[in-house]
């Protein structure tokens, strides 16, 4: 082989493994002998927004534990940055842990916290950061999602919208490398909804995070859906990026994506023009 060839080909493997990093390998999960997951296979990149969506029951919140380390799988491999979860120590799982940013769905914030506490605690969790380190942090990332000189507010003073913000920011106080969402735009108006989209979608750029989200939010896979996994019955029954969503032949798919009237008539109008 031609050594200009050889090297280019390597420098564009290793650049796909620089991407690439979270790698799910035939992933399986049962409980009491019903099987939730049936041999998954996903990778996922930094700087891009995955979405995992299917009906309830599907699989996609267990998946999604199965990332978090909160539920043990039967067979194969989770890989994060080419370390593999199973194979490591408790010291080096916590260590992986605090890489890891998550919003839950309905924000989690502690009502007996300030906002400043709430997204203090992570750095307090796992860094030996000074008080004036860890507020410095609290301040930057409070700022990044519009929510500066708010720090001495209760989460009760919180619209839903801010509390979502708050979650985000506590979310990445840490400079995770991962970031997993489970509906980030539950409860909230469409308004609301596009705007946290958003957030989530330009941290994910500005960072290079590697950013899963779990969502029944159409809006959201129309928007963001970068890459596009969709679960039926613990199976993956379809890959795809929001630019192909609408062309897809997958009746499971369609049926799920464009359940309502509204969605079918703007599919039919795409293929239509397209």
């Amino acid at each position: 082989m031609d050594l200009r060839v050889y090297c280019i080909s390597k420098l564009f493997i290793n650049s796909n493994a620089i991407r690439v990093m979270i790698e799910i390998k035939n992933l399986h999960k049962s409980f009491d002998g019903t099987k939730v997951l049936n041999g998954i296979s996903a990778t996922f990149e930094r700087g891009k927004t995955s979405l995992v969506i299917g009906q309830s029951g599907s699989g996609k919140t267990v998946l999604l534990k199965c990332l978090l380390g909160l539920h043990n799988y039967d067979e194969g491999e989770i890989i994060f940055d080419s370390i593999n979860y199973k194979n490591i120590s408790d010291k080096e799982k916590m260590s992986l842990k605090s890489k890891i940013g998550t919003v839950f769905q309905g924000s989690a914030l502690f009502d007996s916290m300030n906002i400043e506490e709430n997204v203090m605690l992570p750095l307090k969790m796992f860094n030996n950061y000074s008080n004036k380190e860890m507020l410095d942090r609290v301040n930057s990332v409070l700022k990044r999602v519009n929510l500066e000189n708010t720090n001495k507010k209760m989460p009760s003073e919180a619209s839903g919208g801010m509390q979502k913000r708050v979650a985000i920011a506590r979310a990445i106080v840490n400079n995770p490398k991962f970031l997993f969402c489970d509906e980030p735009n539950s409860g909230l108006d469409p308004n609301t909804a596009i705007i946290i989209d958003n957030l989530i979608k330009e941290i994910t750029e500005e960072y290079k995070i590697v950013t899963i989200i779990n969502s029944h939010d159409m809006n959201s896979v129309m928007e963001i859906g970068e890459k596009i996994i969709f679960l039926k019955k613990g199976n993956k029954e379809w890959e795809g990026t929001k630019n192909n969503v609408f062309k897809t032949n997958n009746k499971a798919v369609t049926n799920f994506v464009y359940s309502s009237n509204l969605y079918k008539k703007v599919r039919e109008m795409y293929l239509k023009n397209s």
